[in-house]
């Protein structure tokens, strides 16, 4: 079910979006006792977001109410996406979509910890990668490509063959050293990894391809999974146990969800 300013979207409500894909959302795990890690930092990417794909403020305020209403009914952890768009927007004048509007949606959410994924690298860059947008056709196909290879999702790398991000992920990856390493490039500021980055000390540095499996472990991190270690990048086995690893996930599960 779809809400849209609190009332139930219809074809009509959705039908510019599916059409246009021009929107952004923010995707958010709500644990069972209604509370969410990162809420402000999600609050904050809508607001951020918004400046730049409409040129309008949001009310967060407005977006707690809308998403406690829609978790009235709801039993149990779920991931929460609030989705901002503008139903009247015309493919020939996007600059007169200025009145955005919120919808809500709610799928289930897995356990934590999942379990490791593979990836597989691919040469891609989102646009506005800055923006968490609803442009997804992209990462989409490079994941399904990545899937009929036999792998679990698709890891990106420039033109630089610097490593970005994953498909719907940020990328970490823990050195020799056992020191944090995120790498530097063109990414989605993501939550999770915010919150991680909070709390633990880390450097940012370019990362090839080649120096990326040559790492000692690797992680994603968004909201849906935590923390999730990879297994494999392409055919190159990675550690899935470490202590940096062990010690992150600890981390990440002690941190106080903020009440709606």
């Amino acid at each position: 079910m779809a809400t849209l300013n609190e009332q139930l979207a219809t074809a009509e409500d959705l039908l510019p979006l599916a059409l246009t894909s021009y929107g952004h959302f923010t995707s958010m795990r709500v644990d069972a006792d209604r509370r969410i890690r990162g809420l402000s930092l999600h609050l904050e990417r809508l607001a951020r977001d918004s400046e730049i794909v409409f040129g309008t403020p949001v009310d967060t305020g407005h977006v707690r109410e809308l998403v406690g209403k829609a978790l009235d009914d709801q039993d149990g952890a779920c991931v929460v996406r609030v989705t901002h768009f503008d139903p009247t927007v015309d493919m020939g004048h996007p600059e007169e979509a200025v009145q955005p509007r919120i919808m809500v949606t709610l799928r289930s959410a897995g356990a934590l910890p999942p379990p490791p994924l593979t990836a597989w690298s691919v040469q891609y860059e989102r646009d506005l990668p800055e923006v968490k947008h609803c442009g997804l056709f992209g990462a989409l196909h490079a994941r399904r490509e990545a899937r009929l290879k036999g792998f679990d999702d698709a890891l990106f790398f420039g033109p630089d063959n610097h490593v970005t991000e994953g498909g719907t992920w940020n990328v970490g990856f823990i050195d020799e050293n056992g020191t944090i390493v995120w790498p530097k490039g063109p990414v989605l500021p993501g939550v999770t990894a915010a919150l991680l980055q909070e709390r633990t000390e880390y450097r940012v540095a370019p990362v090839t391809l080649d120096e990326a499996k040559a790492m000692t472990a690797a992680f994603a991190t968004n909201t849906s999974i935590g923390l999730r270690a990879l297994s494999a990048i392409d055919d190159t086995p990675m550690q899935t146990e470490h202590p940096v690893l062990s010690a992150l996930r600890e981390t990440y599960l002690s941190i106080p969800g903020e009440e709606l």
